[in-house]
């Protein structure tokens, strides 16, 4: 394992190696906004349909 670990230190890291975290970590940060987007729009839907299932409600006793 010591092997393993040593043969690691002071190696220079591989570009495209580097490159690739570096886009993965943007397409991270991208889709968790992408989520907060969607909670929050996921939200605002809710309340609407909850606001007018209420609003359903309230007409019903007055056709009746």
């Amino acid at each position: 394992m010591a092997k393993a670990l040593y043969g690691h230190v002071g190696m220079t890291p591989d570009r495209r190696l580097l490159d690739e975290v570096t886009r993965l970590r943007a397409r991270v940060e991208a889709l968790e906004f992408e989520i907060t987007r969607v909670r929050a729009e996921n939200d605002r839907l809710a309340a609407a349909a909850a606001e007018a299932d209420e609003l359903l409600r309230l007409a019903e006793p007055a056709m009746a």
